[in-house]
């Protein structure tokens, strides 16, 4: 179901330290408090819905996944290197194009993006119970439980809590001492070096992404390169050496 548009038409994002997109600016201040505020990546949410199909066989709703995330594509790249993106009325699932998705928490308790993470994590409890032959049920309240205390730690770290980070640990949670065997590999989370390979690589966009991506201490090793290559060009082979040392 299309999102009205009214005031929120544009943010702007900008790249965090910790390799997640936040909300640096947006057209609708006074309903949005960008403190904190985080955006999903494309490639982020293509994870997500990986995550998600298993949840298909015990009852997922697509409509309500839709209904969750207000739909965004890259408009143009900022000097700064925060990145524009302009609100779309296509679908966050069924769009072809790489989109942002900015979660609806216009209303914490009841509104959209709350209605998608309470079905979530009821199904998630349902498939857990169903694969996992626990001693008594897992709950729902259990779960909860678990990501609060890591929201929580978080907030006392002075860290915010991303929505991506906040979605993984719902799809991705087994209970201590216990594994999931029909988990397929590729649906376990990614290694910190997979997540930082480029984040933007798959959006199509005029500016590469060195110009998108501020560098930082994990872009270092083209620097190295270009010192070694420095090097190999100054540095006169062996063979040439040694003859310098004859004539001499």
């Amino acid at each position: 179901m299309p999102k009205p548009t009214t005031k929120l038409t544009w943010c702007k994002a900008r790249l965090g330290e910790d390799m997640n997109w936040w909300v640096h600016e947006i057209s609708d201040p006074i309903h949005w408090d960008i403190d904190g505020l985080g955006i999903i990546d494309p490639r982020q949410f293509q994870h997500i819905i990986e995550l998600l199909e298993p949840l298909s066989d015990y009852g997922l709703q697509n409509e309500l996944v839709d209904d969750a995330f207000y739909s965004f594509g890259i408009d143009t790249i900022e000097k700064d290197k925060t990145v524009l993106l302009k609100r779309v009325q296509d679908s966050v699932l069924e769009s072809e194009d790489p989109l942002f998705a900015l979660p609806d928490v216009l209303d914490e308790e009841k509104g959209p993006y709350a209605d998608f993470v309470d079905h979530i994590t009821k199904l998630r409890v349902k498939m857990l119970n169903d694969l996992i032959d626990f001693s008594q049920n897992l709950t729902v309240e259990e779960l909860e439980e678990e990501i609060r205390e890591a929201q929580n730690a978080d907030f006392m770290e002075g860290r915010a809590s991303h929505f991506f980070t906040e979605l993984t640990a719902i799809l991705e949670y087994v209970p201590e001492g216990f594994e999931l065997d029909e988990e397929e590999e590729d649906a376990k989370p990614k290694s910190e070096d997979e997540k930082l390979e480029k984040d933007l690589a798959e959006v199509e966009t005029d500016t590469d992404v060195d110009e998108r991506i501020e560098e930082d201490e994990t872009m270092k090793w083209d620097e190295e390169e270009e010192e070694d290559d420095d090097f190999n060009e100054t540095t006169a082979p062996p063979e040439e050496a040694d003859k310098d040392d004859s004539k001499s």
